[in-house]
């Protein structure tokens, strides 16, 4: 009996796949370099640009000083820019909110077909560029677009409703939307729906059973959904850029414009730093308190 023991263990390890030799490590090296590659090292560079100095003769000059932080920093244009760049994201987050989680239900209490259906017109705008996207809002938009055109048959308007705040929240709102429903909807799943039924029968109205048990259960995709929403929106490019104008800039189109129209690349590396270290503090802090919110009302 002793004697087959080894045998068993060696035709164990005979069958045992390959990789299980191989330390966890070097498992996880091929993805780590391909993050480095694609992730760490354009940012590493990109802090490095932040150092420089520029000169509008002979372009970005290598130095070691803080002149671009200082300059954002203390500048009330690029403030105005980073206070509309956040509050156009927190406005579209909170509409993503307060539309996507009721839809969510909703998809969630529906039965096949219809359920599958109403799915795929959710993610629909996923399959369309976000430019075409922008461009269709441009001409709904506009001052004789199709929403101008339904305003004049109640005898109003036409309002300048392009090129406004207005526009690129509806947009962005329209864009980001998906990743507020699927999360929300995801989480839906879980939910078991005798719990709803169990309160209902114990004498609680609808409002205290949509309060107490669903919406606890909700929160975490609620808070995914909305992290998304947040940092997709904060960083958007192509919508503040094509509906939004050369008027009201936000954070990307900022960046943008320092790269390719002023050349200042250590300005906007500058900005694109400070938006990436904002929104990272942003986003750590609401879900610190979401977090907290949830674990007291589970507890």
């Amino acid at each position: 009996m002793a004697s087959a023991l080894p045998v068993t263990s060696r035709a164990a390890a005979a069958r045992a796949p390959w990789h299980a030799y191989l330390p966890l490590w070097l498992m996880c090296a091929p993805a780590f370099a391909l993050f480095a590659v694609l992730v760490l090292v354009p940012l590493a560079m990109t802090l490095v640009l932040t150092f420089y100095r520029f000169d509008p003769a002979s372009g970005p000059i290598a130095a070691f000083q803080f002149g671009n932080y200082a300059e954002v920093l203390t500048s009330s244009y690029f403030h105005t820019i980073f206070a509309r760049t956040f509050g156009i994201a927190v406005l579209t987050t909170a509409l993503c909110i307060a539309i996507g989680t009721p839809e969510a239900y909703v998809l969630s209490r529906m039965r096949d077909p219809w359920r599958s259906l109403f799915l795929l017109v959710i993610l629909a705008p996923l399959l369309v560029s976000v430019v075409v996207r922008a461009f269709g809002w441009s001409m709904l938009l506009n001052t004789e677009g199709l929403v101008n055109h339904a305003l004049g048959a109640f005898g109003l308007g036409p309002y300048k409703l392009e090129y406004t705040t207005f526009a690129i929240v509806i947009a962005l709102v329209h864009v980001m939307l998906p990743f507020m429903v699927i999360p929300v909807w995801t989480a839906l799943q879980k939910l078991d729906p005798q719990t709803e039924n169990a309160a209902l029968s114990l004498m609680a109205s609808p409002a205290t059973t949509l309060r107490r048990i669903v919406l606890p259960q909700l929160m975490p995709g609620i808070l995914s959904g909305s992290l998304m929403v947040f940092g997709l929106s904060a960083s958007a490019f192509a919508i503040p850029g094509l509906l939004g104008g050369r008027r009201l800039k936000v954070a990307a189109t900022a960046v943008y414009d320092e790269f390719l129209s002023s050349l200042n690349w250590p300005l906007g590396a500058t900005i694109a730093l400070l938006l990436l270290a904002a929104n990272l503090v942003v986003m750590l802090t609401y879900y610190r308190v979401l977090e907290r919110r949830y674990a007291r009302s589970i507890g």
